[in-house]
């Protein structure tokens, strides 16, 4: 048995690949950002060939930098941002446009129209999705009425889609050479086109939007020996490794996070937060804005199902601060700036930069910086967008504890931000419970890897995976009652002022 198990991390801003051993310990990376395409106001799109690019570059650079070959690699896995649209030519291997990215909100009026007519219950009673921009189906709809082409090259079989997990897969697996056109459970369920009970694509949901069931892919369990194929020379692992993981990187995280209990809850600060309950092989249905959706099929076993809690600005919020108002040069420096005062000085911040998700789901609503006066600083704007990303959690964390009657004794955290030491103590504060980093706090490459692994008997069980997962640094809530109360308030007062921004036909 090889030593090693990878994966390749395919996320919003940047593609990545890591290395982890048996313990779940990371013994090698690489990571290069992809160009961010804002073609005009609420449009956000990836080039497809770019992203397929770095992520053979990240490969080969990885395995060099550790002093491996593809033997050393018992298997691979992948994992990707969810819902971001490709359509491409099967016999050429070219996209037709550009990655339509979950951000983007072009499709409000197609997301709107559902709702209008009655197909949006349809839409939320099979696939556990209110009808958004968010979601797959709204992209493909639109590349289809809007791309010269694309719709006769769809009804001939030739224009196909996928997420990006597809997308490389595909690559992966040999391209026009018979690349395999497959995707798994937790990425079908982002498209509002896959029925959660039967896990299979639903016609009734397809004729909404008028896609042709030719252009979809095969969907398969999260974790299986016989699942996506092999990794062929002379690809950027040099050699053949066996594909047997593909999880929707919020679900990986879920994975990496150990939390196959019912009950157990994680959340990832990334681009986004987005934080999931297991709810178990039983099918919660959101009265409150969640999600349901898969969070993980292993193998033939029944699939486990999740409530989610999508936001859709958080991270992306930080990087504002840096790439649009250049009030920081670098994310880390939000730390250090928004310490520099004891509070927000009654700012705050609500980042709708692409409306708001999770609970609320409102489209017409844009980002807002209210309570300004003219004793407030950069700092304390900093302060406040820290602040937005864990109001925008407990949002969800209440939302949650509605629908499922749960209450968080502790909530597990990862993702990029949760290195704020900050951010994560203001979440504590907000949320007056405990907050957990794991020492592994990229989980989303660690859950595809494991799911990859456990298909081949690397790790011969969940209780394995258990066992490699050990807390870093806990941070307890600070605040009293009255502070949190208060606060809390004062961010559903401002959320207000987001809404109705935006006319939505």
């Amino acid at each position: 048995m090889a030593d090693f198990v990878g994966a390749v991390d395919q996320g919003t801003t940047s593609t990545r690949f890591m290395i982890f051993d048996h313990g779940g310990n990371e013994v090698g990376r690489h990571q290069l950002e992809h160009e961010q395409i804002l073609p005009q106001a609420g449009w956000v799109e990836h080039n497809p060939i770019e992203i397929w690019d770095r992520t053979v570059s990240v490969i080969r650079t990885a395995m060099q930098k550790a002093n491996l070959r593809a033997t050393d690699l018992a298997a691979l896995g992948v994992t990707n941002q969810r819902e971001t649209t490709v359509v491409w030519d099967r016999r050429t291997g070219r996209p037709y446009y550009n990655a339509i990215v979950w951000q983007d909100t072009r499709t409000d009026r197609i997301a709107s129209a559902l709702d209008r007519d009655g197909r949006g219950d349809v839409i939320r009673r099979k696939a556990g999705l209110p009808p958004a921009t968010y979601f797959s189906a709204g992209k493909i709809q639109w590349i289809l009425e809007n791309v010269d082409g694309v719709r006769a090259a769809a009804e001939r079989g030739d224009a196909v889609f996928g997420n990006t997990d597809s997308w490389l897969l595909w690559h992966l697996t040999g391209g026009v050479e018979g690349g395999n056109h497959v995707t798994d459970v937790t990425n079908a369920s982002r498209t509002m086109l896959m029925d959660l009970e039967t896990l299979d694509w639903d016609d009734e949901l397809l004729s909404f939007f008028g896609i042709p069931r030719a252009m979809l892919p095969e969907i398969r369990p999260s974790s299986d020996p016989d699942t996506y194929g092999t990794a062929h020379a002379p690809g950027p692992l040099g050699g053949d490794v066996p594909l047997t993981g593909d999880l929707g990187d919020q679900q990986a995280a879920t994975v990496g996070q150990v939390c196959f209990a019912v009950g157990e809850a994680k959340n990832t600060y990334g681009t986004g937060n987005f934080m999931l309950l297991n709810t178990g092989t039983e099918l919660v249905r959101s009265n409150h804005g969640l999600l349901t959706t898969v969070a993980y099929r292993f193998g033939t076993a029944p699939p486990v199902y999740a409530l989610e809690g999508s936001i859709a600005v958080t991270g992306s919020a930080v990087q504002w601060l840096r790439d649009q108002l250049h009030i920081i040069n670098a994310a880390a420096e939000s730390e250090s700036l928004a310490g520099s005062v004891p509070d927000s000085g009654g700012v705050y911040f609500v980042p709708a930069f692409s409306g708001l998700f999770a609970p609320y789901w409102r489209s017409d609503a844009r980002g807002a910086i209210v309570g300004l006066s003219r004793f407030n600083t950069d700092a304390h704007l900093a302060r406040a967008t820290l602040e937005s990303i864990c109001y925008q959690t407990r949002d969800v964390v209440e939302a949650m504890a509605q629908d499922s009657g749960v209450r968080l004794d502790v909530l597990k955290v990862d993702g990029g931000i949760t290195v704020n030491e900050l951010c994560m103590q203001i979440q504590a504060d907000v949320l007056g419970v405990a907050v957990s980093r794991p020492v592994v706090a990229e989980t989303t490459a660690l859950g595809a890897a494991y799911a990859a692994g456990l298909a081949v008997g690397f790790w011969k069980s969940t209780d394995e995976l258990r066992d490699n997962w050990n807390e870093s640094r806990r941070w307890q809530p600070a605040w009293t009652d009255d502070q949190r109360s208060a606060g809390y308030g004062q961010w559903q007062k401002a959320v207000q002022r987001t809404l109705d921004w935006v006319d939505v036909d």
